[in-house]
């Protein structure tokens, strides 16, 4: 099954910040390329984390945010941002990528991706674009992207469409995800099911759950920002 195709492939190296946030250094400012990337188990080539603690890895190993998002988020902010400015490695275009399952799988290319977890809004997030409040605006939205695993490397070039290998019954998408995350306590069981779901993120949950507490849903006021 066809779901979409990969507008853009984006990568950056870390480098010097050029506006506020918690670190120095940064690989948020992705960059379209045109020729086929490699993409191994530790993600694209020529693509870098700064944050390696809190981003990268091989549960988190590619990014792909969806230019319908853009296009949503372009009618809220009033500017349309180019491909990569999300921090996303792969632009996709023609489906929902929020309503993708946790599990399910991706053939681009010839490379096979696994969807993992959705993105948490980070203060390195907010200070990149500028806006008011922005980590609270991007949870609000739940289009939070899709951070997916490298199941057999391969390379992705612009334009390779997108087939879903597999769809788990069963599994959350990752908008559903979001709202566990932040205190629907009904879905956090389902959560904690998915096999694939990356381990930061099973950490998490299991610590919600052995706790009786969950992160709320960040209000729109100005204080307590999420991280």
């Amino acid at each position: 099954m066809t779901l979409g195709h990969v507008r853009s492939v984006n990568v950056s190296r870390a480098k010097a910040a050029t506006f506020k946030g918690p670190r120095s250094t940064t690989g948020i400012d992705k960059r379209s390329v045109l020729s086929a990337v490699a993409v191994t188990r530790n993600g694209l080539h020529g693509d870098e984390q700064a944050d390696l603690l809190h981003h990268g890895g091989h549960d988190q190993a590619v990014y792909a945010y969806a230019a319908e998002d853009h296009d949503w988020w372009a009618a809220q902010l009033g500017c349309l941002r180019p491909d990569g400015a999300f921090g996303e490695n792969l632009t996709t275009v023609g489906f929902d990528v929020n309503a993708a399952v946790i599990g399910e799988c991706w053939r681009i290319g010839d490379t096979l991706l696994q969807v993992t977890s959705p993105r948490i809004p980070c203060r390195m997030f907010a200070g990149w674009m500028g806006e008011d409040h922005w980590t609270k605006r991007f949870a609000h939205a739940a289009r939070p992207g899709a951070y997916l695993r490298v199941v057999e490397e391969g390379s992705i070039s612009a334009n390779d469409e997108i087939h879903l290998v597999d769809r788990p019954a069963e599994s959350l998408t990752l908008a559903e995800a979001i709202n566990a995350y932040y205190g629907d306590w009904e879905l956090l069981p389902r959560l904690l099911a998915a096999p694939a779901l990356a381990t930061r993120w099973r950490d998490m949950a299991m610590e919600r759950r052995q706790s009786g507490k969950l992160q709320r849903l960040p209000d729109r006021k100005p204080d307590d920002e999420h991280q």
